[in-house]
């Protein structure tokens, strides 16, 4: 009995990281066609009926129009960039449902490196259907550290916040 139950945790570690390798591949293939400006093979990634939300919360419904705006974009503003991240974690919530997150920065062709304001983390759900793994949700959000507690930028916006507080207050009495 013991050796089946090996056996049993063996396999499906053996199907776990098969899988999270599957996933890693799409999120290869996701910065692949980015860099080939492909918008439908980048859209291709995702689930048909895929909620995408921007770095800047605009939010896209359906693969068709992810593909739709990136087609815009690779033709625009973002001609000749490319995707530069890494997967931090893969967390499978099922065997068919998976959590990942990942960091990012769109890079244009003369940058060396990736511009520090450009880095962003993403947050992924993958679904597998039919033996495929797709993006189902994208969520994009740029990495802006808080500056610390006892800097002069958050002194000066505490010294802002009390003000407008005090002003707000005074209103409220006199109505």
């Amino acid at each position: 009995m013991e050796q089946v139950l090996q056996r049993t945790d063996d396999s499906r570690r053996a199907a776990a990281a098969a899988d999270e390798a599957a996933i890693r591949a799409v999120v290869g293939e996701m910065y692949e066609a980015w860099a080939r400006n492909d918008a439908r093979r980048y859209a291709a990634t995702y689930e048909e009926d895929a909620d995408y939300v921007t770095f800047d919360g605009t939010r896209l419904r359906g693969r068709t129009a992810i593909e739709a705006s990136h087609r815009q974009l690779f033709e625009s503003v973002l001609e000749g960039t490319r995707i530069v991240g890494d997967v931090e974690s893969i967390r499978f919530v099922t065997p068919e449902v998976a959590i990942v997150h990942a960091t990012g920065a769109v890079v244009w062709p003369w940058h060396e490196g990736v511009p520090p304001r450009r880095q962003s983390r993403q947050t992924l759900v993958f679904v597998k259907r039919d033996g495929a793994w797709r993006a189902t949700t994208f969520h994009n959000t740029r990495v802006r550290p808080v500056p610390p507690p006892g800097g002069l930028v958050v002194k000066a916006f505490r010294g802002y916040v009390r003000l407008r507080l005090a002003l707000a207050a005074r209103a409220a009495r006199r109505s």
